[in-house]
């Protein structure tokens, strides 16, 4: 079981990003997937969830109005779309599969700034 994140970078306040977690060694679609985030010095904190069939999703207040987590179970991959970034959004952003083996991503790093 494997989730490789990919997708972050700098941009500037206001600015997009697209992150992307790629799944292999189980069934993709059979499963919920997350998204989290850690900044310097704080706790790893939810960000979005969404069903195996993607027709259910949730988002942390934190994101709300400005992300949105999607998911394509024919290319075994998990988006998180992320609008109007703020500088408190720098963290970096992790993948989760909780009931796969609770497995987790390496992360990737989002740093918005001007």
């Amino acid at each position: 079981v494997q989730l490789v994140e990919s997708g972050g970078g700098v941009v500037q306040p206001g600015g997009s990003l697209r992150l992307s977690c790629a799944a292999s060694g189980f069934t993709f679609s059979s499963y919920t997937m997350r998204w989290y985030r850690q900044a310097p010095g704080k706790e790893r904190e939810f960000v979005a969830g969404i069903s195996g069939n993607g027709f259910t999703t949730g988002i942390a207040d934190i994101a709300k109005g400005r992300f949105a987590i999607s998911r394509d179970n024919a290319k075994n991959t998990l988006y998180l779309q992320m609008n109007s970034l703020k500088p408190e959004d720098t963290a970096v952003y992790y993948c989760n599969a909780p009931n796969a083996y609770n497995t987790w991503g390496q992360g990737t790093q989002v740093t918005v700034s001007l």
